[in-house]
This record gives C-alpha cells, structure tokens and sequence, in this order.
C-alpha cells in the first residue's frame, strides 16, 4: 500500500478544508515546496497534490508548484479543475506522474475514459467523492451540494471494460475531520473491484487506521490533516 501525504493549495498556500468548505479552512502555511521536501524527508515516494483554486474556479494556477515538487524527487498525482486534455497535457509537463479527474469522472465518464485510451491507465485516476444514503455509495457533484443518480457501483459499470487502473474514494462527511475512515465502504470496493487500485482519502486521524485500510486490501491512502497536526508519523506509518 502506498502512502500518499497530501498537500491542498489555494491561492499558493497550504490548507486543508473542512468537508470541502471554502469557509472552513485551516492555513498551513505558504511554502507547499518545503512542506513536500518534509514528507520526502521523512521517507514519502508519492505526494498527493490538490489545486484548491482550479477547483473553485476551474484555471489551474499552480503548474509551477508542481514542477517545484517533483524538482524535489517526489512523484506527483494531481488534481483540482482538470476539465480537458489541455489541462492534462500542462499537468504531465509540469512533471506530475498521474492527472486526477473529479467532477467529469461522474458526469461524462465517456470522456475520462478516451483519456484513459489517449494517456494510459497509470497516468490517470478518477475521484468519486461520495455520500452515503442508507449505506449506499452515490458520487457528488459541484462542491458536493450535487448527489449524482447513480450509485457509485452502478457509475464503475462504465469504467468497467475501459482500463481504469487508480480511483480516489472520500466520503464527504468525514473529509478532514480526523473521525476515522469509513472502513466498511472501502473494504467493499475492494471486494466489487479487486484489479483496481484503490485510494482511502479524508479521515485518517491514527497508525491504526492505516493498519486496517491495507488490511482491507487498499492500494493506497491519503493523509493530509492528520501529518500536519501530528495525529499520525509519516516515517513510522510507512515502516508499517
């Protein structure tokens, strides 16, 4: 399981957000560079990257700190207001590994999957960000105010034939709120889907949550808030 620290920009900070909220934000600080060269640091491979600002306002602005950060040695995966190839192409040039693609990944999966055929499946990952109703799985939309028709499984029907290798998962309701993981969700997607590499993202707050998500057979994790306020070592979660 690869361990993926996460470093969320806006406006050239570092911040994480609350359940997404724009209103509920906690600053960081202003050097996302230094912050990825810590984790390196500390051992981290991979570093998961979130242009706050081209999702809120659909321009990515932040090519630059992704060249910095894979300057580093770091690889990148990155995401945030990616709505055509155009946008793609500037992201791989800037250096990053692997683009992801949010809100069109639920919307018009017919294009992400033309970009899976055009890029390859390790250079693209789809985020599902999810809300549970009565334990079922539907993906959200615009900032999450939105609950798309279909499951999440009925959604992944579509990708099914189509080479998707890498998906994000959050569940909205626990997104940077160090309340823990939603296990049960995950453990079943790696059931449905076992020949794709999944990502847990938003509510790690400890090592044993770490512990239990590659147990459940996830092929990766996403922890950002938890690194920063010290709930969880990097260096010893991934010895683990």
């Amino acid at each position: 399981m690869i361990i993926y620290p996460a470093i969320d920009v806006l406006d050239g900070r570092v911040v994480r957000l609350a359940k997404g909220d724009f209103d509920a934000v906690t600053d960081y600080g202003g050097d996302p560079v230094a912050a990825a060269e810590a984790w390196r640091d500390a051992g981290a491979e991979w570093l998961h990257l979130v242009d706050l600002s081209g999702a809120r306002d659909g321009a990515r602005r932040q090519q630059d700190i992704v060249a910095g950060i894979t300057a580093t040695g770091l690889k990148v995966q990155t995401g945030g207001g990616v709505r055509s190839a155009r946008d793609i192409d500037a992201i791989l040039e800037a250096g990053a590994s692997r683009v992801v693609i949010g809100s069109l990944a639920v919307s018009d999966p017919q294009t992400v999957i033309s970009w899976i055929g055009q890029y390859g499946a390790e250079q693209i990952a789809a985020a599902f960000d999810v809300r549970l109703e009565q334990g079922v799985a539907y993906p959200t939309l615009k900032g999450w105010t939105e609950q798309a028709q279909r499951t999440l499984v009925e959604l992944l029907a579509d990708y099914r034939l189509a080479g998707l290798a890498h998906a994000l998962v959050t569940d909205v309701d626990r997104d940077g709120m160090l309340e823990g993981p939603n296990f049960e969700l995950y453990s079943d997607l790696a059931t449905i889907r076992p020949d794709m590499d999944w990502q847990a993202s938003g509510g790690v707050s400890s090592l044993d949550d770490v512990k239990a998500l590659k147990t459940a057979g996830l092929g990766g994790v996403i922890i950002g808030r938890a690194l920063f306020e010290g709930k969880v070592d990097l260096a010893e979660a991934l010895s683990c």
